[in-house]
């Protein structure tokens, strides 16, 4: 039944003939509302823009999860970084040398924090990589770090193929990775080199040149200029790559920030008093360098890249580039697509390089009897 307005009075119409010796049923406004169904008076303007609001509170009742590893060398502020970025004690930085012992090998350290602000949950992982680039011997010194994230990669895999899997999948794998440079003042070393044109192949990479307070300014530009020839030269697309600018704004935003990488950033965890204000900074014999004054370093631009502008875009490209092609590769090499389309079955592997499985006993025995039915 609707409702249409008449002259002075209104009549009840039904899509059919109207008989006219059927009795009129009440009009609609004395008609009792249901709790449940509110007049159309309460319910105000109803449009689609009312998506965004159903995603903020499902957003906000799940939470955020977000990895990044820090690879360097020791001793360039890796750990007091990670909690200058969050204003927090993710990791407890220590002096070398003061009972201390230097690690031998490369060991992965990963510490797991939930921060919560104004409502807003997430669920912080920071994987850290002590003695790597320390010893005198670096060859291959990668493998640990490119195994675990390989390693991350198939624990996602895994669960993904499941017939039953989980509603929501624990999100383990490395977002991003802020490779530490150190500040020689010449350009990229042989073993930063190696080292970073296996590792953007996998995962997104943001240089930084660490402890810049240590160059000057006119010796930090030309780091910088150096470093980005040296990139260009080796082939190596640190983040934010230019083919995945999707359009002219995104396009103009991050080649503002390609023009800055490798930020030269300062950490600092302790905060002092500058002009009757207190300002996180390092203190010197000649001053205090704050660390959030960009005429001091570049660490806001960091912060902004990780955090404000660009952390669900680095969720994105993780999740349909760099595991998108670990994914092809690993079902590329489990040959056991030929019994029907999403009938996968792959072989657990060990963490490193990808290594080829042998096929099943299914696969096998369907082999067997198909060369038995040729026989007869």
């Amino acid at each position: 039944m609707f409702c249409f307005p008449a002259m002075g009075h209104r009549h009840c119409c039904a899509l059919g003939p109207m008989d006219p010796m059927r009795r009129s049923p009440s009009p609609c406004p004395s008609r009792p509302s249901s709790p449940r169904t509110p007049p159309c008076e309460m319910l105000g303007y109803v449009g689609i823009e009312a998506v965004l609001d159903q995603l903020k509170i499902k957003a906000m009742k799940m939470g955020f999860e977000f990895n990044i590893m820090v690879v360097g060398q020791s001793g360039l502020g890796k750990s007091t970084m990670v909690n200058t970025l969050f204003k927090s004690k993710m990791w407890k930085s220590t002096v070398q040398g003061l009972g201390t012992p230097t690690p031998q090998t490369l060991k992965l350290q990963s510490v797991t924090h939930v921060i919560e602000e104004k409502g807003v949950k997430l669920k912080l992982t920071v994987t850290d990589t002590p003695g790597f680039g320390d010893q005198i011997n670096n060859d291959k010194c990668w493998d640990p770090i490119l195994g675990y994230i390989s390693e991350q990669y198939e624990r996602y895999l895994q669960e993904e193929i499941l017939i039953t899997r989980q509603r929501h999948i624990p999100d383990t794998r490395v977002h991003c990775c802020i490779y530490f440079v150190p500040p020689t003042g010449h350009c990229l070393r042989p073993l930063d080199i190696e080292f970073l044109q296996r590792l953007c192949r996998t995962v997104n990479v943001v240089p930084v040149i660490a402890r810049a307070d240590s160059l000057t300014i006119e010796e930090r530009e030309t780091f910088r200029r150096r470093i980005q020839h040296n990139l260009r030269t080796h082939c190596i697309e640190v983040y934010p790559q230019k083919c995945f600018d999707e359009d002219i704004n995104d396009r103009i935003l991050n080649s503002k920030i390609r023009d800055r990488i490798p930020f030269a950033v300062v950490g600092a965890d302790r905060e002092h008093l500058v002009n009757g204000r207190c300002v996180l900074g390092r203190k010197t014999k000649w001053g205090i360098i704050e660390v959030e004054n960009l005429a001091h370093c570049e660490f806001p631009l960091l912060r902004d890249l990780l955090i404000r502008s660009h952390l669900q875009d680095l969720k994105d490209i993780t999740h349909n580039v760099h595991y998108e092609n670990y994914r092809v590769c690993r079902l590329n090499e489990s040959h056991l697509l030929p019994r029907g389309p999403g009938w996968v079955n792959l072989a657990q592997t060990p963490a490193g390089p990808l290594a080829t499985p042998q096929p099943s006993k299914v696969h096998q025995q369907a082999q067997e009897d198909s060369e038995d039915g040729d026989e007869y």
